[in-house]
């Protein structure tokens, strides 16, 4: 399936499941609002952030309630500054009141990927190296959350187990060894990459000679990697990963290898401080 396609057909299911969720079969505090009550109201952020999850929002409000109209005041990975209101919505009071946490839980979540991305990302700005995500997402929210990561001026790795071959430790023993499961690799789908994760220099070798097109230099120190970039450079695409953090970042990235990938991009995100006020309400 295309990668577009299925992004919106994620952005469908996750629509669904916030609002099913949240609002069950009727949002029982909103009636206490007049059906004739309407309303204007802003969304701000409280701190600085990266901006995603339009479409989620627009999606959830289509499927609320279509008389919601919203304008948006900024796009998917434009920075928002700390109290800048960045979408205007009007409509029937209840209905905003009812989708206010599905939008904001979605918002917060896909701009906290975005933010932590776009904080990684500037800081190896100067060094060529691209940042790449893993499988390590919130249920459900796989390619959200890697859309989100482009938003933060980051790169997908592989999106599932289907993809793209990522050969590890276990399918390495159970092959009968680093040559082996490449050779398989390649008579399996010869037009689908191959990467090997590997812990030693004899591992590396092994890859770089198998004919791996990206070697996963796994948990490798400083001076490891620049010596695996000395003997893979041209050889094939060299990915740093493990103890990735912002203290280490840079300084891995320094090393010459092509890409790094963490886990702490789409996992260990904080959520953004959003807020949704009514500025207006009136009679219709």
């Amino acid at each position: 399936m295309h990668y577009y396609t299925a992004l919106a057909e994620e952005i469908r299911a996750n629509a669904a499941r916030l609002l099913s969720e949240d609002v069950g079969p009727g949002d029982i505090t909103a009636q206490l609002i007049p059906d004739s009550q309407w309303a204007e109201a802003q969304v701000i952020t409280r701190e600085n952030a990266v901006l995603c999850g339009v479409a989620w929002v627009d999606e959830i409000f289509r499927r609320l309630d279509s008389r919601v109209a919203l304008k948006w005041e900024a796009a998917d990975g434009d920075r928002l500054d700390a109290g800048q209101c960045f979408l205007r919505l009007e409509g029937p009071a209840r209905s905003l009141l009812t989708g206010e946490r599905a939008a904001l839980n979605v918002l917060q979540t896909l701009s906290a990927t975005a933010t932590t991305t776009r904080r990684y990302v500037d800081l190896i700005a100067d060094t060529g190296v691209r940042l790449l995500d893993t499988r390590k997402t919130l249920p459900n929210m796989r390619l959200a959350q890697k859309y989100a990561v482009t938003c933060g001026g980051g790169h997908n790795h592989r999106i599932g187990l289907w993809d793209a071959f990522l050969i590890k430790e276990n399918h390495i023993a159970a092959c009968g060894g680093i040559a082996e499961a490449v050779k398989e690799a390649r008579k399996l789908a010869s037009d689908v990459p191959v990467e090997v994760e590997v812990e030693t220099f004899d591992e590396l070798d092994q890859a770089l000679d198998a004919g791996a097109d990206v070697v996963m230099l796994d948990n490798f120190s400083l001076d490891e990697l620049r010596e695996a970039v000395s003997r893979g450079r041209g050889r094939a695409t060299l990915e740093a990963s493990g103890n990735v953090d912002t203290e280490t970042l840079k300084a891995i990235a320094d090393t010459g290898v092509d890409c790094i990938s963490s886990g702490a991009l789409t996992k260990d995100i904080k959520a953004i401080d959003l807020s949704m006020r009514l500025t207006r309400t009136y009679a219709v």
